[in-house]
């Protein structure tokens, strides 16, 4: 197998000397890969993509990107990696010829073909300057300029702020087209979990100091299941206690719910030692917005 274009190994990060962000995480991002990092506010995602790029010291692990670690990196491995973060489009006063013209200077694989593009399905003039132009267009700019260095790695941190869904849908699309035609990695993240779930390949998924599953999305969809069952009254049973890898529980009038990874045999075992009868069990259908609070809970 080749070596990983991302490797992270028992990362620890702290704010101050208080609350741990996260401890021992450790995850790898294959070539050729797109790859969602996902978690709730808070939970760390902008502070590990801060460490990847070295605008933040880890305070315990090692991170590497392409074979070299983060604190020693040459300038020419740097150049390979190209970085989205919230916000979008810098210098607003130039116009979309202008800023092309200005960032190619910095990136000598810049492919200006992949940039104008992409200007082109956006129906804009060369001479239309960016500040008058819309949220979602400006992102689409921002995108543009990222898809025209030409990187081998492609680091996107909440690329749907503030975006609506035609934008968002456009976003996505064409994204996905060029890193599968390319050959590209790219490492992501997003609170728009619907939209990930056409694009990426892989996710990660982030508790408060921890990783809860790093899987394909495919194999997740597979393995991860929400099932429910009529629960008529009296005290439901908690079936989250013990080893019965059965989480996030909850009654709603009367569907009982839960997630878990274990078959459908094994659950049927676990409930009838429960004392339950579900002769109406039934696995429902999940997005990944759904197995995302299945794992994480809902608050």
């Amino acid at each position: 197998m080749s070596e990983p274009v991302i490797s992270v190994k028992n990362l620890t990060q702290r704010y101050g000397k208080g609350r741990i962000i996260y401890k021992d995480l450790s995850f790898d991002v294959p070539k050729g890969r797109i790859l969602g990092l996902l978690g709730k506010n808070g939970t760390g995602k902008t502070t590990t993509i801060n460490i990847l790029m070295g605008y933040l010291k880890p305070q315990a692990g090692e991170c590497r990107i392409f074979g070299e670690s983060i604190t020693e990196m040459r300038p020419e491995t740097r150049a390979r990696i190209a970085l989205l973060i919230e916000g979008h489009v810098q210098y607003a006063f130039m116009t979309i010829e202008q800023i092309e013209r200005f960032y190619s200077r910095f990136y000598p694989k810049w492919n200006k073909d992949a940039y104008y593009e992409l200007m082109h399905k956006l129906h804009v003039s060369p001479n239309q300057h960016i500040s008058t132009m819309s949220c979602g267009q400006r992102s689409q700019v921002a995108l543009g300029l990222i898809l025209a260095q030409n990187a081998d790695l492609l680091v996107l941190d909440d690329f749907s702020l503030g975006l609506d869904p035609g934008y968002r849908r456009l976003f996505v699309e064409y994204l996905q087209d060029y890193a599968k035609a390319q050959d590209k990695t790219v490492f992501m993240t997003s609170h728009i979990i619907q939209d990930l779930e056409r694009l990426i390949d892989d996710c990660i998924i982030m508790d408060y100091g921890r990783i809860l599953t790093q899987t394909s999305v495919n194999d997740l969809m597979r393995d991860f299941s929400r099932y429910t069952f009529t629960f008529d009254g009296g005290k439901l049973p908690d079936l989250t206690d013990g080893d019965t890898g059965l989480i996030n529980q909850s009654l709603i009038g009367r569907e009982a719910e839960f997630y878990t990874f274990k078959p459908r045999q094994e659950v049927e075992q676990i409930l009838t030692a429960k004392g339950l009868s579900t002769p109406d069990l039934e696995r429902r259908p999940m997005t990944l917005e759904d197995a995302f609070i299945g794992l994480t809970g809902k608050y």
